[in-house]
């Protein structure tokens, strides 16, 4: 990959991505974007991952696994009382010229899956919706499952500064979220029934396997305590629970899952940051399964990250075809603008 259009995507990735919300990765993407030698080390990531992700995940990998170096002293991940994020690259320099193989080794054997479960905020009204069209249980697809945490969006509860909880109001996952602009989406107050989960993925990663752990625990952001505990929480429930996850091209593999689910079900194809590591022909062939899907029956697809950044629900009912922008979101899920 050219060293040039890297040091523009760390650069982006720093003013955009960063800004208000890691001071830490925004100061080391500024200053790796200057290094042609780090340019050069983080260019041997896999094909159509984002780097400035994968890269900084990396180093908190080998951080997490208890590589001793002064540079775990700047991540509140780890210690308690960081240091001052603007002394930190020469020392982010030095650990990866220090364990560059090691680095390597992870840029070209990883993928960038995080498990952002605080997105479920945005999920909830949209499945709400859902479930209100077709009055039917809703059969799940989730394309870049990962460890399949967003496929468990009914057993978590739901605030949005309202006053009132929806979903599992018994869960010990309780995600928060702003609905900002004029309209309100539906809420059910208790979550909408789910007959079964199905998640693909290229790889898929078990909360059970120490390893998988510990990596999806590192691509989450070091001041970004609230999404640690909440991921934490959220593994707890994916330990107990049986998910159908299996790995391949999960476009491929649409229509094969799909035949699998009864006619008594609502087929819920869904992902988020994910359509954006997905070439632009299997964009078209993913819409293609979807279009020869719905003229059997109704099916729904919900995404982000694919033609745009905005939330979109597209569906067929009834062999018709309907397309809808409803939300503009923040990439974390902290708040979501309503658009329908």
């Amino acid at each position: 990959m050219d060293t040039s259009l890297l040091a523009k995507r760390f650069k982006g990735f720093a003013e955009r991505e960063c800004k208000g919300s890691s001071r830490l990765y925004g100061h080391l993407a500024e200053h790796i974007a200057a290094d042609r030698r780090l340019l050069r080390m983080s260019a041997q990531s896999s094909a159509g991952q984002p780097v400035p992700n994968l890269f900084l995940g990396a180093v908190q990998y080998l951080l997490l696994r208890g590589v001793e170096h002064p540079l775990m002293e700047y991540y509140p991940s780890i210690v308690d009382d960081p240091r001052e994020p603007f002394a930190a690259f020469p020392h982010f320099k030095e650990f990866c010229l220090q364990y560059e193989d090691e680095l390597i080794l992870i840029l070209q054997s990883k993928l960038v899956q995080t498990n952002e479960v605080r997105r479920c905020a945005y999920l909830y009204p949209c499945f709400c919706s859902i479930h209100h069209l077709t009055e039917k249980p809703l059969a799940l697809i989730e394309i870049g499952t990962s460890a399949g945490l967003q496929l468990l969006w009914d057993k978590y509860s739901y605030s949005y500064h309202t006053g009132l909880t929806c979903g599992n109001k018994q869960s010990p996952l309780e995600i928060v979220a702003e609905i900002r602009g004029d309209h309100h989406p539906l809420l059910f107050p208790e979550s909408p029934p789910v007959s079964s989960r199905l998640g693909v993925d290229l790889h898929v990663n078990h909360v059970q396997h120490p390893d998988d752990y510990l990596w999806l625990k590192a691509l989450i952001w070091p001041e970004h305590k609230e999404r640690i505990i909440q991921f934490d929480k959220a593994a707890a429930y994916a330990s107990k629970e049986r998910l159908e996850l299996f790995e391949g091209d999960g476009v491929a593999l649409l229509p094969h899952l799909a035949s699998k689910i009864a006619e008594d079900s609502t087929v819920c194809v869904f992902h988020t940051h994910v359509a954006n590591q997905l070439p632009y022909e299997s964009k078209l062939r993913l819409e293609e399964h979807l279009r020869v899907l719905g003229q059997e029956r109704d099916v729904f697809h919900l995404y982000n990250h694919m033609w745009d950044v905005d939330l979109h629900l597209d569906y067929y009912m009834n062999g018709q075809e309907y397309r809808n922008t409803v939300a503009k979101t923040d990439g974390h899920g902290r708040w979501f603008e309503w658009r329908l």
